[in-house]
């Protein structure tokens, strides 16, 4: 087909090529709703399409039906082992459905995350997928004001009044899970290097450890427990000094996620100690890779590829009308036992 120079090619001249109707072709370019053609009839106008280079003019067609067919998925941290299986699960649900997903790595500066939403906004997403939440989010109020569908993924605003949808896991559960299994050992002295209080992990997992501590009959004082500014290694590590100086007594640590449990293992490396002899150490998700350290980590178990296909199924929902307002779903984690937790030290002995 010879089309002019400096001229876009369009349906229109596709459809004359092949002989149908320009709403045929349309149907045909598009994966949603190729299924309602008959094989013969799709491939040969894809093969057309194919061999005079045409490409489906996807912002012309979100402006004609007000649907894009595509998602944004904001991040925290790209780099984060913890995500890749989340958004795995999100893009498997998306592209049964002919969707696909516009991910972006938001950060943990406000403001980036606001420009990142603006962008995908104009760029006419259906709808977003955000695991960036804190716990009183400006950019969910941004999205709500937008009037834009919603669901938060592995965080959740908690005290924000049941505004949004979430898809979470049960971090009350996960923290019993910990503690349980380290009392079983024998541990009495358990610290605890909390996540960013801001964040809804970070406050829960604390709570939750707290809570399981106080069913044991066990106190969790303040200087057994260090809040760790972020969930990064370097975190992990400089909380861990922190909480081993104020008290060198303690015999097991739970991590609030397992980042900030390679950054404890630093830290022992560090001062001549091992794990578990001297410490026994307990992370949080079970992210990749962490049954190939030395030793390999018992850590609780998130379900985040299930997450991800929660969150994506959830929002396709409220994109086409079939579910409304604030509804949350709570994943069950699991504990994974493996070397770095043992029977305590014998009393006395000191880190």
């Amino acid at each position: 087909m010879h089309v002019p120079r400096g001229e876009r090619l369009t349906a229109q001249d596709i459809a004359r090529k092949v002989g149908v109707h320009p709403s045929t072709v349309s149907r045909a370019l598009n994966p949603a709703t190729r299924h309602r053609l008959s094989e013969e009839v799709a491939a040969r106008i894809l093969q057309a399409a194919a061999e005079a280079g045409y490409v489906r003019n996807d912002l012309a067609a979100s402006l004609r039906t007000r649907r894009s067919e595509t998602i944004g998925v904001v991040l925290p941290d790209i780099t984060n082992p913890v995500f890749p299986p989340i958004l795995e699960g999100i893009e498997a649900v998306l592209a049964a459905e002919g969707y696909v997903a516009m991910v972006a790595n938001g950060g943990a500066d406000e403001e980036r995350q606001r420009l990142v939403v603006e962008r995908l906004l104009a760029r006419q997403v259906d709808g977003l997928i955000l695991a960036t939440a804190s716990l009183r989010d400006t950019i969910v109020e941004l999205c709500l004001a937008a009037q834009a569908p919603i669901v938060l993924v592995n965080r959740s605003e908690p005290d924000a009044d049941h505004r949004v949808s979430s898809v979470v896991s049960d971090d009350m559960r996960g923290m019993k899970l910990a503690v349980d299994h380290l009392v079983s050992l024998g541990h009495r002295r358990i610290g605890h290097i909390a996540g960013p209080q801001n964040l809804s992990t970070g406050k829960g997992r604390l709570e939750g450890f707290t809570a399981a501590m106080k069913a044991h009959g066990l106190s969790a004082p303040a200087v057994d427990v260090v809040v760790a500014p972020a969930y990064a290694r370097d975190a992990g590590r400089e909380a861990a000094r922190r909480l081993l100086e104020r008290q060198p007594d303690l015999t097991a640590v739970v991590a609030a996620n397992d980042l900030l449990a390679i950054g404890l293992y630093d830290e022992l490396a560090a001062r001549g100690l091992s794990c578990p002899d001297d410490l026994s150490v307990v992370g949080h998700n079970d992210m990749p890779f962490v049954d190939l350290m030395s030793p390999p980590l018992t850590t609780v178990r998130i379900r985040h590829r299930e997450m991800g296909e929660q969150a994506a199924g959830l929002l396709l929902r409220k994109v086409r009308g079939e579910a409304e307002g604030g509804l949350d779903v709570v994943l069950k984690p699991d504990l994974v036992v493996r070397a770095s937790a043992g029977q305590p030290r014998q009393p006395g002995t000191r880190p």
